[in-house]
């Protein structure tokens, strides 16, 4: 049972994540043998303000 975990910050539709996930069903299943009905992907979504990189947070940075 293959598991995926996704972290994003929040803001996606739920069109995007429709995709997204049939993307990742469709690449686990062509390179990993995956069975699309056995594969879990999780979407983890967190606040820019609860995520930092290079000790900034997400809200702060300019490149976002």
């Amino acid at each position: 049972m293959p598991f995926v975990t996704v972290h994003l910050w929040e803001g996606r539709t739920v069109d995007q994540k429709r995709a997204l996930t049939k993307a990742i069903t469709d690449a686990m299943v062509e390179h990993a043998d995956a069975r699309p009905d056995g594969l879990h992907v999780v979407i983890q979504e967190y606040p820019k303000e609860n995520w930092a990189r290079g000790g900034v947070l997400g809200v702060d940075r300019k490149d976002t």
